[in-house]
């Protein structure tokens, strides 16, 4: 669970740090065309080459961002592993809102360790009420 959480981290501090070459790390390269990312509020991007794309535009066009996470749950069946956390984010253009983001990661495990075939971000538009 530890390399796990590691590759998870990875994509996070790719993102945050706005590295290309390590979010294509973080990506898997086996199954190119199997691959879905979905940015909150945007329409569902398949294959390598469109998510990577669609990330480098994001990161450059990102001044700041940080992200805490919580809520963290890793489930591991055989070599697939999803990662469920809320995305607590943290960016230049907050002016005092907590933006929260729920994500799904799915990653599989291939000989040079953990690699992403799917993000899911959707974003939390209010706290639901149990009273």
């Amino acid at each position: 669970m530890d390399e796990v959480e590691a590759a998870n981290a990875a994509l996070y501090s790719a993102f945050e740090t706005g590295d290309v070459d390590l979010m294509e790390a973080v990506w898997d390269q086996e199954e190119p065309e199997a691959l879905v990312c979905v940015h909150p509020g945007w329409p569902m991007l398949r294959g390598r080459v469109a998510i990577l794309r669609s990330w480098s535009a994001v990161m450059a066009n990102t001044d700041y961002i940080q992200f805490f996470l919580t809520d963290v749950q890793v489930a591991v069946a055989g070599p697939t592993a999803i990662v469920t956390c809320t995305e607590n984010v943290l960016t230049s253009a907050d002016v005092g809102e907590n933006t929260s983001v729920v994500a799904t990661n799915v990653f599989v495990k291939r000989a040079e360790g953990w690699r992403l075939l799917v993000h899911h971000g959707s974003p939390v538009l209010g706290r639901l009420s149990h009273e």
